[in-house]
């Protein structure tokens, strides 16, 4: 009787921390209906935007329009990447309050309650990811799991590679009994390097990153410019078959150019 009523207190800890709304898996983004609407009505006007500018014609510029449905794919892509990078950056904050803590003396489930509060006074705002990851970690270790697996389904979770590394690390520390403090300040070190590199990189492809969206822009307002200075001039561009073509393939081009600066302003370091 005692062992069945110990089970149902860990049982309902479980179903609240499977339903609990920190449990995210950072690969993963699944929109609301009214996300979606809207990104697709302010892709949808942008799109027809465009097509006007190009075409002069409210029916071809209204054709484009559907396209606007695959933008929210788009944007489910940058979100999660931007949730990932944000989740990176916190979790060099949260390696150095841990190794400082370890430093101090104290065991890694105490340390990591101490983390919790450093993270808490860098980062004020209570739905930050990594604080959120880090109050799951400590309903887990109440519940008696052992800390390589809380930080092991951290990981699978996150899709990092930098957690996985440092995850793996410290299994391996745990299993062989190395000194657990100078290894995971060895590995805080090298990852919070790696990491500010990255930061340097980005920092220094900002400016390519603006002009990438100046080039992007300019030959849409040329069009706009050209076509208010000297109508006459682009009036065959928009009402012949041939200047009809010119005009798609310059929008195909343009479209091109765009996913392609994309990819090469992406560096993985």
């Amino acid at each position: 009787m005692r062992s069945a009523e110990n089970e149902k207190p860990v049982a309902s800890n479980e179903a609240h921390i499977r339903k609990d709304k920190a449990i995210i898996d950072y690969d993963t983004y699944i929109m609301t209906g009214k996300e979606k609407t809207v990104y697709i009505i302010l892709a949808a006007a942008a799109i027809y935007i465009i097509g006007f500018i190009f075409y002069r014609s409210f029916i071809l510029a209204a054709l484009l329009c559907p396209l606007a449905l695959y933008y929210p794919k788009i944007r489910t892509k940058e979100i999660i990447e931007k949730r990932k990078n944000d989740l990176n950056l916190q979790f060099k904050d949260m390696l150095y309050a841990l190794s400082s803590s370890l430093t101090a003396g104290k065991s890694v489930e105490m340390a990591f309650r101490d983390v919790l509060k450093d993270l808490s006074i860098i980062y004020p705002v209570p739905d930050t990811l990594i604080i959120r990851e880090v109050e799951l970690m400590l309903r887990k270790l109440t519940m008696n799991q052992t800390i390589e697996s809380v930080l092991g389904d951290f990981a699978k979770r996150a899709h990092l590679e930098d957690v996985q590394n440092f995850v793996d690390v410290f299994h391996v520390c745990k299993r062989t009994g190395g000194n657990i403090v100078d290894i995971i300040r060895n590995t805080s070190n090298i990852i919070n390097d790696k990491i500010e590199i990255k930061q340097e990189i980005d920092t220094m492809l900002a400016a390519r990153r603006f002009e990438q969206k100046v080039l992007n822009i300019m030959p849409i307002l040329m069009i706009v410019i050209l076509s208010t200075s000297s109508a006459d001039y682009m009036e065959p561009v928009f009402t012949t078959a041939a200047g009809r073509i010119v005009m798609t393939i310059a929008v195909v081009l343009l479209a091109a150019a765009y996913f392609v600066s994309k990819k090469i302003m992406k560096i993985k370091v």
